[in-house]
């Protein structure tokens, strides 16, 4: 998935000399409002959904299992859940199953390659599957997630992300992602 590789590579850069300790990491700086956070100690209750049943935590000596990262600089602020699983169910099972948790952060959108699936083509909130400027994580100008099978929840600044990922062997690799970004301080956009 391009989304571990621009977690991967925003983590490096921007977080790199904490994350590279393994543990928990905080900074923070009272005098000009900035914080600093990173943790790889998370699970799916964490990102805000349920454990998929019979799934394991994805351990890759390559990948993180799991991370949490965010900063806050006055008032912008950013945050990145995201818990990696494994199981040996279908990625429609998958799917089906977190239809109903996506559920309760709003209108959920299947996705497949950046492109709607389905008869809800863009949620209420205005969240979609492939608007650049809205419903993403962005790196360089790419969209990081928008290469597989997901569903998505929430708004365009505050959603969850379920996304299907390659087989590992006989077991499909799974992706919970919570993703808070900064306001569009040139946008009028539907607050979560």
């Amino acid at each position: 998935m391009r989304f571990r590789r621009a977690t991967s590579l925003f983590a490096f850069a921007f977080l790199g000399p904490m994350l590279l300790s393994g543990a928990r990491a905080h900074s923070q700086s009272s005098g000009g409002g900035f914080e600093l956070h990173a943790n790889g100690n998370i699970t799916a209750s964490d990102v805000g959904l349920p454990v998929y049943p019979g799934s394991k935590l994805f351990k890759n000596p390559d990948n993180d299992q799991a991370i949490d990262m965010g900063f806050t600089f006055g008032d912008t602020h950013f945050r990145l859940m995201a818990a990696n699983y494994l199981s040996d169910d279908s990625p429609d099972r998958i799917l089906d199953f977190y239809r109903r948790p996506l559920a309760r952060y709003g209108e959920v959108l299947e996705c497949d390659h950046g492109k709607p699936v389905g008869a809800v083509k863009v949620a209420r909130s205005g969240l979609t599957c492939s608007d650049e400027h809205g419903g993403h994580v962005q790196l360089n100008g790419s969209v990081d997630s928008s290469n597989g099978h997901e569903l998505r929840a929430g708004t365009p600044r505050k959603f969850h992300i379920v996304g299907i990922g390659e087989r590992q062997g006989k077991a499909i690799h799974f992706g919970l992602v919570y993703v808070e970004l900064p306001k569009d301080s040139g946008a009028k956009a539907k607050e979560d």
